[in-house]
């Protein structure tokens, strides 16, 4: 299967230096040593409030990150010129709801068809990857095919937030996604609320080429540095697939 990319989302950089509006912490040097840790790429969502990523960052990303640069972005006509304009190596399409959290969950591709396959069509004609995050989902992922995607993310936060008794459930949903996605020639990307410990069986889905990480690993760099919570990561998705 060859090495599973690990890509850390340096999002929350950036929250805790809008906590303060101030310039420090920053998201691009902490990709810089996210890379030298052994990263494989950086992703960052860029929001349409700009509650932590802004677009200087994403400018500056661009030009620094020497792996791969993957924009989170919802389907809009702002993130859409954002995007062939900066022109990162990846583009992964979420939903976004004013006010969450975090994503709830994954793009319903289905219900919204045409306006995703518009989105995808001007981005791939700018050159750029386009994934597609979507709850393990069958007739999702025949969508994400239909409508032109290189790849699909599964959503792993039901399975992350699940009780042992549904975690096995929740992990055959996500391998059998995995699978459709293969026979459908898609690329399998995997991420939310992925950490140390159930990264380990999300490793083995069928056809995984990239983990997406973010606040396990800046939770664990406020103890021990980025490099080594990146370096730590990395170690366990080398050893475990």
């Amino acid at each position: 299967m060859g090495r599973i990319r690990l890509g850390v989302n340096v999002d929350h950089v950036a929250t805790l230096r809008e906590a303060r509006k101030t310039v420090e912490p920053d998201p691009v040097t902490c990709a810089l040593i996210a890379e030298i840790a052994g990263a494989d790429g950086i992703t960052v969502h860029l929001r349409i409030d700009r509650r932590h990523i802004k677009e200087r960052d994403l400018e500056l990303l661009r030009k620094v990150v020497k792996t791969r640069l993957n924009l989170e972005m919802a389907v809009s006509e702002e993130m859409i010129n954002v995007a062939t304009s900066i022109r990162p190596d990846q583009v992964t399409l979420v939903p976004e709801r004013p006010g969450e959290v975090t994503t709830e969950g994954g793009l319903d591709i289905i219900s919204n068809l045409v306006r995703v396959k518009e989105a995808v069509d001007i981005l791939k004609e700018s050159g750029i990857e386009v994934s597609i995050f979507i709850d393990p989902d069958i007739l999702q992922v025949e969508a994400a095919k239909e409508v032109g995607a290189d790849a699909i993310e599964i959503h792993t936060g039901i399975y992350a937030k699940a009780d042992e008794d549904s975690k096995m459930k929740e992990l055959e949903r996500i391998y059998k996604t995995a699978e459709v996605a293969v026979r459908n020639d898609l690329k399998v990307h995997a991420g939310h609320d992925l950490n140390y410990r159930n990264i380990v069986p999300i490793l083995k889905t069928p056809g995984l080429v990239e983990v997406n990480i973010g606040h396990a690993i800046i939770a664990r760099a406020v103890y021990v540095g980025i490099f080594e919570a990146v370096k730590e990561m990395r170690e366990i998705i080398d050893e475990n697939s």
